[in-house]
């Protein structure tokens, strides 16, 4: 019987990936690695991933993600390959008014498989952290509203490369306010006026993010989602968009 998917999963490995403002940054990312497995073949050569992927150390790469995925299909006799990486990313991000310097960190992601005829299909996420404010809560209230940090996933597929900094920036712009990892008294008087000033449903969040993607020619797909962990519910609120 042939297997869709064998391999491993969670191997931890040091990797490089491309920083807009610093030219290169070192991470350690929880690697998966797959192979298709033909009905003839009693099990596949687990050891060789490994193998395989110290090769490329420690670049880890979209330029590289092909050539990764054509050597699995070659060194394992396979007609498919499927790699998944993921890693924290930071960057370096000055609260609104004092400018203090802190380190945020993002949860990133790519997606590459190669298919039996050769194409190969490439997807990039990002999880980015947000604050939203609830504007039904701020209509009806006398006194303030209730806010919450959320959570928005991202994935596109591209013509050509895309940096992680500008999804990033393109999910942060659509929160009430974004988050931040270092704030002073100055700075929360900031981000919390700002999000009470911009109130916004997770409809509205998905649908900012999505009306920006369509707009950019060079994203061919996307999957947004937004998860607000509701302060005054004990539930979340949740919406998504996938495009065409």
């Amino acid at each position: 019987m042939p297997i869709n998917k064998v391999g491993i999963k969670g191997l931890r490995h040091p990797i490089t990936v491309l920083d807009r403002s610093q030219g290169l940054q070192h991470t350690v990312a929880s690697i998966n690695m797959f192979v298709d497995l033909p009905h003839n073949y009693k099990g596949t050569h687990m050891s060789r991933f490994v193998e395989l992927l110290y090769l490329f150390k420690p670049e880890v790469s979209l330029k590289k993600f092909s050539v990764i995925l054509e050597q699995m299909k070659a060194h394992l006799n396979a007609a498919s390959a499927h790699v998944e990486v993921v890693f924290p990313y930071f960057i370096e991000k000055k609260a609104p008014v004092s400018r203090s310097p802190g380190l945020m960190d993002y949860t990133c992601k790519i997606i590459g498989s190669s298919e039996p005829d050769g194409r190969v299909d490439l997807i990039t996420e990002v999880i980015v952290p947000i604050s939203s404010v609830c504007p039904c809560s701020k209509e009806i209230s006398k006194f303030g509203a209730h806010n919450q940090r959320g959570e928005v996933r991202l994935q596109t597929r591209f013509k050509k490369f895309i940096w992680l900094e500008d999804m990033i920036e393109i999910v942060e712009s659509a929160a009430s306010c974004d988050v931040f990892s270092v704030l002073k008294r100055v700075d929360e008087k900031c981000v919390t006026e700002k999000g009470f000033s911009n109130p916004k449903f997770v409809e509205d969040i998905v649908r900012d993010i999505a009306i920006r993607l369509k707009q950019d020619r060079n994203i061919t797909w996307f999957s947004v989602s937004a998860e607000n962990f509701e302060s005054i519910h004990n539930h979340s609120a949740y919406a998504h968009i996938t495009s065409d």
